[in-house]
């Protein structure tokens, strides 16, 4: 027996078991009184509409489930930014689709939400994945409009996003199941095709009460948008049906008939299971992110047979680099090894640590998988670039440069997976979310912060305690101790990945044993998309 490995498989346990309970609240959106008001006008809740439409028995990736996680407290909350949205298969076709859960705010738009609904449209663009929206919202959150509607990437940024994917020929499918207002009446009429439930789906620029204070006008919801009057009067809807099954079904129909797009064409043969039990990574990782470990071991147990192909397996050992497959699909894989390593020259590195080979290795790694046309896996666990006068002096700032140059540059596809510290400059280096990964996950031991807590923490309270004392104030010991586990315990709440999901740093907190389907699923989604662009780094320090 392994108690090392028992307890940290436990606590990992723990942090799943914590993450399904926050999911199931989330879940509830608005809560059971406001999905039992749904139910009364005869409407199913947003998660019930995607789980209708999509296959049985295929995946759904969620996409953040989590975002707007313990924000805007002040207005109620908006769980799961009031959008229920993800990627999955519906007809056989792999798609995004997009739910307003009405049961939040009337599904009014918070900031959080707009910057959700330009993610999954972001997605769907770089993918060229089919959008499905299911439209059923009262707009801009009016408390907080001037967060959400004027800016460029604010809510009309939405409807631009709607007339760049029909230029690039993505079919984009609006169901109306509620109201659409105001500026939102524009989603459905730019898609494709609109489908809307009689008695309860409307869309129009203003409601009957603004009709009446604008121009006079008394007129009832039907008569002025409701889906009658778009079928028959105005022409701007394609399809009514009495229930939203019905209309589903619809959307099932038109999916079914969408022609097959040309492939990307990354390699994939016949999967073969890894030689090890996927849950074995609950006890490898450790509980304290401080301590060492073997990254090859994680690597095994999401890869093909559990086979990976180092490369340059003798230089720069803190970052492996090497060949795999996952599900089938050929990937490089750059990981973060976090044992203590010794180089060829006999000097010790610590792991989770970016040094000059490292980076140099890593740069050259990411050149290689772009001439080869194959995709990236990022692993990160990483504590940052190696600083001190040794380092700056070997020129850490060029090679760091290189690799940042290399991951900038990349054109083939490049999927994230946050194992466990995330920090400053190596999180961009390993592909954080400014450098454009399709996809970035993490794991309920990710932690996101331009450095580690401890260290934060100990600089923070020196400049606090410096301006303290400037101004004639004594500071004791205790008050010291007391201030530094204050900014120690707000800091550390920013760190956690739950805080990185609510504002969409993250694409999603997965379980660590759903790594390998959900690296699949992202490889299957990227092959969607030929159009790869020539790899040219620019100019590289050497």
């Amino acid at each position: 027996m392994n108690i090392e490995f028992n307890r940290n498989e436990d606590i990992m346990k723990r942090a799943l078991s914590e993450m399904q309970q926050r999911f199931a609240q989330v879940a509830l959106g608005g809560g059971k009184k406001a999905i039992a008001k749904q139910k009364e006008k005869n409407k199913l809740t947003a998660r019930e509409r995607i789980s209708y439409l999509l296959d049985a028995d295929t995946p759904f990736i969620e996409i953040g489930a989590f975002a707007g996680w313990e924000m805007y407290e002040e207005q109620g909350g908006c769980p799961s930014a009031g959008t229920v949205a993800g990627i999955g298969y519906v007809s056989g076709r792999q798609c995004v689709i997009l739910a307003n859960d009405q049961t939040v705010k009337a599904g009014a738009w918070f900031p959080i939400t707009g910057k959700k609904n330009l993610r999954l449209q972001e997605i769907a663009m770089e993918n060229r994945l089919p959008v499905i929206y299911l439209v059923d919202s009262a707009g801009v959150f009016l408390p907080m409009q001037d967060e959400i509607f004027p800016d460029k990437e604010h809510f009309g940024r939405i409807f631009r996003n709607n007339a760049r994917m029909s230029a690039m020929g993505i079919t984009q499918i609006a169901a109306v199941m509620g109201a659409c207002v105001a500026g939102g009446a524009y989603l459905p009429i730019m898609s494709d095709e609109t489908l809307m439930v009689e008695g309860n789906g409307s869309i129009f620029l203003a409601g009957p009460y603004l009709v009446k204070a604008a121009i006079g006008e008394t007129i009832d919801t039907e008569a002025l948008g409701g889906a009658v009057t778009h079928n028959a009067i105005s022409g701007i809807a394609d399809y009514k049906f009495k229930t939203e099954q019905e209309c589903l079904d619809q959307v099932k129909k038109i999916m079914s008939k969408l022609g097959h797009p040309t492939k990307a064409g990354f390699d994939r043969i016949k999967p073969k299971a890894p030689k090890k039990e996927a849950q074995n990574i609950y006890g490898i990782l450790p509980a304290d992110a401080t301590r060492p470990y073997d990254m090859l071991q994680i690597i095994e147990q999401i890869v093909d047979d559990s086979a990976f192909e180092p490369f340059k397996q003798d230089y720069g050992k803190t970052i492996l680099c090497g060949y795999a497959r996952i599900d089938g699909w050929a990937v490089g894989i750059v990981a973060n090894q976090r044992t203590m390593v010794k180089s060829a020259k006999g000097e010790m590195q610590m792991g989770g640590v970016i040094y000059n080979d490292s980076a140099d290795k890593a740069a050259r790694f990411i050149m290689n998988c772009n001439q080869k046309k194959i995709p990236l896996v990022f692993l990160q666990d990483v504590t940052g670039f190696m600083v001190g006068s040794r380092s700056e002096h070997s020129g850490i700032i060029k090679d760091g440069a290189k690799m940042v140059n290399a991951v900038a540059n990349s054109v083939v596809p490049k999927i994230t997976v946050i194992v466990g510290n995330s920090y400053g400059a190596g999180n961009y280096a390993m592909c954080g979310k400014a450098y454009d990964p399709r996809f970035i996950y993490a794991w309920p031991s990710a932690k996101i912060a331009v450095m580690g807590g401890e260290q934060a923490a100990k600089t923070l309270l020196q400049i606090q305690v410096s301006a303290m004392k400037a101004k004639g104030s004594e500071v004791s010991p205790e008050e010291e101790q007391k201030l530094l586990n204050d900014i120690k315990g707000r800091y550390e709440k920013q760190t956690t990945p739950y805080y990185a999901a609510a504002r969409l740093w993250v694409d999603a907190i997965i379980d660590p044993a759903q790594t390998r389907q959900i690296i699949s699923e992202s490889l299957t989604a990227a092959n969607n998309n030929p159009d790869l662009p020539p790899f040219n780094t620019g100019v590289i320090q050497v």
